[in-house]
């Protein structure tokens, strides 16, 4: 592999950029429509993003965060929006904070944070959405239940490209099951989005407290299709990423005795705003097993059933 050969799978902190954690942009090669960053903040800490032609949505991952937004080119309205955040990722959803392109931001508090991005000159506005106004979807069945927070999807929130949702896989379980692509645009049947895992896993539920939560992993998989060749076959540990530019991936697997997270972020060429997917044909038969299983009894996760 030469420096200028794509790499689609990053551990954490491989990423590292200007006081970021983890930077995914345009910077990196074989990448241009989706953005995310990452970072762990103490109080009195601060990062500014004053690039004005994204969209932005800010994620907290665990801890409480303010927001500065400053709406048009300079000149506009300034306001601060406080997002009380979560424990952790598998406390239920978040509040979150979309601002549109034209505005800057300015992210400060105590906790991990993740701002999701892409690329655009069309403007919405900002909006912060309420951890009680998120479309929390429960889908699949049995060992392949997971829960879905569509804060950031058509059917959640206004906006010009992305789509950005998160997902909690109990342990045990699999999800980005069946493996499907969304590389090629079949109109009515598939769109075109490149798209951004980033995990954190931990103890499950009920976990004894002596377990090293460092040792937390899950399984991340993906293959080529006709678009491209790709590879990976990971285990995930929080923190990391990975790439899909093209290609079926899946399954994202949460190992025994530890749940697993990932944030997705995804935009591509196409003019329509939406999530349209093809299985892969040997696996997609799969699904007709949900009809009879039921969810996952412990689904859905929220804070009061969390020991952390």
């Amino acid at each position: 592999m030469t420096d200028s050969t794509p790499r689609w799978f990053h551990r954490r902190g491989d990423l590292a950029r200007d006081g970021w954690e983890s930077v995914v942009d345009a910077q990196l090669p074989g990448w241009q429509h989706t953005g995310l960053r990452v970072a762990e903040l103490s109080d009195g800490e601060t990062l500014a993003l004053d690039d004005r032609g994204e969209e932005r949505l800010v994620v907290p991952l665990s801890g409480r965060f303010e927001v500065v937004v400053v709406d048009g080119d300079g000149d506009g309205e300034r306001r601060t929006v406080a997002l009380a955040g979560r424990a952790s990722v598998f406390d239920g959803p978040t509040d979150v904070l979309y601002a549109g392109a034209g505005s800057t931001i300015e992210v400060s508090g105590s906790g991990r944070v993740a701002v999701a991005s892409s690329p655009t000159e069309e403007r919405f506005p900002t909006r912060h959405v309420a951890a009680s106004e998120t479309p929390v979807e429960l889908r699949g069945a049995g060992a392949s239940s997971r829960q879905v927070h569509n804060f950031g999807t058509p059917d959640g929130l206004d906006a010009a490209r992305f789509i950005v949702c998160e997902v909690i896989t109990p342990a045990s379980n699999w999800s980005s099951y069946p493996p499907h692509k969304h590389d090629e645009h079949v109109d009515g049947v598939e769109s075109r989005l490149e798209e951004i895992y980033y995990f954190e896993s931990a103890p499950t539920r009920g976990a004894p407290a002596s377990v090293d939560a460092d040792a937390a992993f899950g399984l991340f998989s993906t293959s080529s299709s006709p678009a491209g060749d790709i590879e990976i076959d990971a285990q995930v540990r929080s923190g990391d990423i990975a790439l899909v530019p093209f290609g079926y991936h899946g399954p994202a697997v949460a190992a025994p005795g530890y749940d697993l997270y990932y944030l997705n972020v995804m935009a591509g060429p196409d003019a329509e705003r939406i999530w349209r997917i093809t299985d892969d044909p040997r696996h997609a038969w799969v699904r007709d097993d949900w009809a009879t299983a039921g969810v996952d009894a412990r689904l859905p996760y929220t804070t009061e059933g969390s020991t952390r």
